[in-house]
């Protein structure tokens, strides 16, 4: 999932890389045991490195941690998953309060980056003054976004969420729709209005038990990343009541919603996962990492049968950051690691595996991401199609509680909606009460 930095030049990236690999090789042997100050660890001493995250990030899927672990004999990692990522974030926030219980890395989405790099900025190490690390090797506005205002870089990018649908073509077909992926993409481009317009045309002939699309929260999550003007303001202050490009999404969401076109689920939970293997829905809206859940719920019954066609405007949903907390034991160590990870040759494994977009301009310039087909998408050219929508990216202004008002919208108010039928007015007033208490409780 989740839920969020990026490229890095070509020459930039390689000096990265390979000042990277040195880092890792000279943090885990260098004199002197790891204490609470960051010191490195001594040679021969064993090191377990904890790596706390959500959802997918590809690390273990792709092999990476047991790469890293066989080239340093002294390092063990481990690593701590939770798949609901606003658990993941509530819990962090409490061991970054105490100063306790926090993993040596510490995965960030990017809904919760200005938090992260705001009120607990101190709490993170600065990562731009780790050995081999440059801001410069991201995307300009990833690097951006994960720099304090007194210029700390605390995360390193791992990975961007350009947006696509990813669409059941045997449904698609049964329902009377085209299925090649320029026909499709043709149905909606220019507005997500137009998706849902989509949505009515499959429904009317939908096979039975089918919904054209998974869930309206996910759909508000899509219309609202294209807008420019989103929760926050460029000063950070929260403007979600009167923003323009919430309420258009809002309002394109409950459309979906009331025209019955959504399968009324909430993303990322146990019914939904089972949903996809069931083919209860045809279409789902698709930033790149949501390729690895889409394979992954589907199983072998799916494959071949989903494509990616383009989204109605182009947009970025999701992404996040690696993080090295400042109470942990082994910070040179995790920062190590943290810059591995990202460096663009791991982005582009990682991609191939799950569909991780990489968040480094070298990494995303990689023929293995260029020219990157996933499997389970058979000719589809997932690389290729990603890559270009990560040109069209333009980020909103991010603030402290954006997403804390973004789990609020999607899993109280539109669910509600989908859920028990709640008039859209009282389920936005009970939105607007929720984030009052949460924020100013």
């Amino acid at each position: 999932m989740r839920t969020t930095s990026r490229p890095r030049r070509a020459a930039v990236l390689a000096t990265s890389a390979l000042a990277a690999s040195a880092l890792l090789l000279t943090a885990c042997s260098s004199s002197g045991k790891t204490a609470s100050d960051g010191s490195s660890a001594a040679g021969g001493d064993k090191v377990t490195l904890t790596v706390g995250d959500f959802g997918t990030f590809g690390y273990k899927e792709a092999g990476l941690f047991d790469e890293y672990m066989a080239a340093h004999p002294n390092v063990k990692i481990e690593e701590n998953n939770t798949q609901d990522g606003q658990k993941y974030w509530d819990a962090l926030t409490t061991h970054l309060a105490s100063s306790s219980g926090l993993a040596d890395i510490q995965a960030v989405e990017v809904g919760y980056i200005a938090q992260a790099t705001g009120t607990l900025g101190d709490k993170f190490s600065d990562l731009g003054k780790a050995d081999g690390v440059s801001a410069s090797a991201w995307l300009p506005w990833k690097s951006k976004q994960a720099t304090t205002a007194k210029g700390a870089l605390i995360g390193l990018g791992t990975d961007i969420g350009p947006m696509a649908v990813c669409y059941r073509k045997d449904l698609f077909q049964q329902a009377g729709l085209p299925t090649d992926r320029e026909a499709v993409g043709k149905l909606w481009a220019g507005d997500w209005s137009k998706f849902v317009d989509a949505g009515k045309q499959y429904q009317a002939k939908a096979p039975a038990g089918t919904f054209f699309t998974d869930s309206a929260s996910g759909l508000f999550n899509a219309a609202l990343s294209a807008e420019s003007t989103q929760y926050s303001d460029d000063s950070g202050k929260l403007v979600y009541k009167d923003s323009t490009g919430v309420k258009k999404a809002w309002d394109i969401a409950v459309s979906a919603s009331q025209a019955k076109i959504s399968a009324g689920l909430r993303q990322f939970q146990d019914p939904w996962n089972a949903a996809f293997a069931n083919a209860k829905f045809a279409t789902v809206v698709c930033p790149s990492w949501m390729t690895g859940i889409i394979s992954k719920y589907s199983g072998d019954s799916g494959k071949g049968k989903w494509d990616i066609a383009a989204p109605p405007v182009a947009s970025n949903w999701g992404g996040a950051f690696l993080t090295v907390p400042k109470a942990g034991k082994h910070q040179k160590e995790a920062a190590a690691l943290a810059a591995w990870l990202t460096a663009p040759e791991q982005q582009a494994k990682v991609f191939t595996k799950v569909g991780n977009l990489p968040s480094t301009t070298a990494g995303l310039d990689l023929p293995a991401v260029q020219s990157a087909k996933l499997d389970f998408f058979g000719d589809t050219p997932t690389g290729q199609i990603f890559a270009a929508a990560a040109k069209g990216i333009k980020p909103a202004p991010i603030g402290e509680q954006d997403g804390t008002v973004k789990t609020i919208i999607t899993d109280n108010g539109i669910l509600d909606i989908e859920e028990h039928g709640t008039d859209p007015a009282k389920a936005w007033a009970n939105v607007v009460k929720a984030v009052d208490d949460k924020v100013n409780g």
